[in-house]
């Protein structure tokens, strides 16, 4: 993975999203703290995907502070969220980057509820017993399942997650192949 802060572009479908942060001034009152390009991306180049990470929490309910004391997105970066935390990344997945089983990530499990929306192009996710492909304006709502990603279009596909730290209930738990043994808790290749 190459760090995107200032030092190389990605291979971004596009210019990098914009991000406006706010926080309190003086007196309580609302500013805008920050507003430019997404600061940190990360890619992944043999596999055709890009992480443009835009903001996470730690912890919940979210501390809600003046200003932040450091970037986020700077801290330690991983697919899931942190526990009862929050994250809200946009991923870009070329085509043409498919592994022998006809997948551009890995196969993964999240204690997360993720929330997935297309932006643009279209993606199909691989869960254990069938796939659905997303298109431009649809929205998946990922729910702990292991599953995979694959760009078979011809364009490339710019998604949304919004990933919320969540927990696994033990009777679901427990009917799990690895029960919680195979969640992902890093990287995308941990």
């Amino acid at each position: 993975m190459t760090t995107h802060d200032g030092n190389r572009e990605p291979a971004a479908s596009g210019p990098l999203p914009r991000r406006v942060v706010t926080g309190h001034g003086s007196g309580g009152r609302s500013i805008v703290v920050s507003d430019g390009p997404i600061p940190v991306s990360r890619e992944l180049p043999g596999e055709g995907v890009l992480f443009h990470e835009v903001w996470n929490t730690e912890g919940a309910p979210a501390p809600i502070t003046a200003l932040e004391p450091d970037e986020p997105t700077r801290r330690t970066l991983a697919v899931p969220p942190p526990p009862r935390g929050t994250k809200i990344r946009i991923n870009e997945f070329a085509p043409g980057h498919l592994d022998e089983r006809g997948l551009q990530s890995p196969v993964h499990r999240t204690a997360s509820i993720d929330y997935g929306i297309v932006l643009s192009g279209e993606i199909t996710l691989i869960l254990d017993e069938s796939e659905v492909t997303l298109r431009t304006g649809d929205i998946v709502v990922q729910r702990g399942t292991n599953h995979a990603w694959a760009n078979r279009g011809a364009d490339i596909a710019r998604v949304v997650f919004v990933l919320v730290g969540g927990a696994f209930d033990d009777a679901l738990a427990a009917t799990l192949p690895d029960g919680l043994a195979g969640l992902m808790r890093g990287g995308p290749r941990d």
